[in-house]
């Protein structure tokens, strides 16, 4: 790839850049906003959750054998990831770096702007959270006391 070719890339991903930076500032809070919203009231039962987390294991275990299914959100799991990017090299030769960064970038996860709106809803920034048709259930052992008093099949329309 010669120089003049190489400094196009540079300039064209350099823009892509700056523009995906300043979209994502300025709808960074709201979408996450709008996301959460969404999440909640467009599900029956919604966690926000983190992969790795026991007490969202048990919480998702809870509804398993509820024989429900939530729509789980992944916190520590959120953004895309690009596994396919060995044709880079091949492509844009030494610029492959500067372009991953640029995707990467792009690409960011929105996990902990999720987690803060949580925590401006409900008061609390911990998971999992739990949302049963719209309501807000609480966490692992808030989730375990309304299953052992009948409270979340009352919510969930199965007592």
């Amino acid at each position: 790839m010669g120089r003049v070719q190489l400094s196009l890339v540079v300039a064209m991903f350099s823009m892509v850049l700056l523009i995906g930076q300043l979209a994502k500032e300025a709808k960074a809070s709201s979408s996450a906003s709008a996301f959460v919203q969404n999440a909640i009231y467009s599900n029956k039962i919604t966690i926000f959750s983190k992969s790795y987390c026991p007490y969202c294991l048990r919480a998702k275990r809870i509804f398993s054998e509820l024989h429900e299914q939530p729509f789980v959100v992944e916190l520590d799991l959120r953004g895309i990831y690009y596994q396919d990017s060995f044709f880079l090299p091949a492509i844009f030769g030494c610029a492959s770096v500067f372009i991953m960064a640029i995707i990467m970038n792009l690409c960011a996860d929105d996990g902990g702007q999720i987690q803060n709106v949580i925590l401006d809803m409900v008061g609390r920034s911990t998971v999992p959270q739990v949302f049963v048709n719209g309501k807000h259930i609480g966490g692992s052992d808030d989730l375990r006391a309304a299953v052992l008093s009948g409270q979340l099949q009352k919510v969930l329309g199965t007592s």
